[in-house]
């Protein structure tokens, strides 16, 4: 069997998987029928929870901090949903200013529409990873093979548009199901959320969103922002792009880098 088709069980699937033989097998007991579908239902429950809770460990490996001795002094910040056109080059424009590198979770649809942009997030010197093809509110309640081919068609969009190919993945608001892992195995990528996000796509008072990102701040940690999708401000500017600059000058004023996120994670 060749290593692309050896997957390895996250703890919770194991555990789920247990739960459902143990439901079988209370099933033929005289009166373990109630009890049966209490232990099914409860285990749906769990699996469900589980889902909506983007910084889980349970439903496999899930970055959501790079260990010390790959981060350094390196803090990771990491901007959603874009490109987008109005956005998107405000964005690089204060990286450059700044001489800080980002990571960009672009999603497939976008990129195939604005393909230069991706091109010129990876000309600044930043990262471009996947954040699925169509970006779906209900990506968690697909199948395997429905997340398989929304994951594979951000891979060859992306590819196509920049010629490297993603390494990292980043489900759609962090949502996720029991098959996600079983995918993100086969198709080697690995999983990553954040250490602490903004809130940025509605929350318009920008302070609040620096408080958030900024509260025990240190290296290692992946924070998210959105080029995409974003809130705007009661200027009328994008939230990121207010937050931005002050975030900067606080990550360096605390002897922290900006930086892309590793390769090997």
């Amino acid at each position: 069997m060749s290593t692309s088709t050896i997957y390895h069980l996250n703890g919770l699937l194991r555990i789920s998987i247990g739960v459902h033989l143990l439901a079988i097998g209370l099933f033929f007991m005289p009166e373990g029928w109630f009890y049966a579908l209490l232990l099914v239902c409860g285990n749906h429950v769990v699996l469900v929870a589980q889902g909506l809770w983007p910084r889980s460990q349970w439903r496999g490996r899930n970055m959501t901090h790079v260990p010390p001795v790959k981060a350094g002094n390196a803090v990771y910040i990491t901007i959603d949903d874009g490109p987008c056109p109005t956005v998107t080059p405000q964005v690089l424009q204060i990286l450059e200013q700044y001489n800080a590198k980002a990571t960009f979770f672009c999603i497939g649809k976008r990129v195939k529409q604005y393909p230069d942009l991706a091109k010129s997030i990876i000309a600044s010197g930043h990262k471009l990873e996947n954040h699925s093809m169509e970006h779906s509110y209900t990506f968690s309640l697909w199948g395997r093979q429905k997340i398989y081919r929304d994951i594979v068609n951000g891979q060859a969009v992306i590819q196509q548009a920049t010629n490297i190919r993603p390494r990292y993945f980043r489900a759609p608001a962090g949502l996720r199901n029991i098959f996600l892992d079983v995918v993100l195995q086969k198709l080697g990528l690995c999983l990553v959320s954040w250490t602490r996000r903004g809130f940025d796509t509605r929350q318009r008072d920008v302070g609040a969103v620096l408080d958030r990102l900024c509260r025990n701040l240190q290296a290692g940690d992946i924070l998210l922002l959105h080029d995409g999708n974003a809130a705007l401000t009661t200027h009328g500017k994008a939230v990121i792009v207010e937050v931005l600059p002050v975030l900067l000058q606080t990550l360096f004023d605390n002897k922290l880098d900006p930086a892309v996120l590793p390769d090997g994670l």
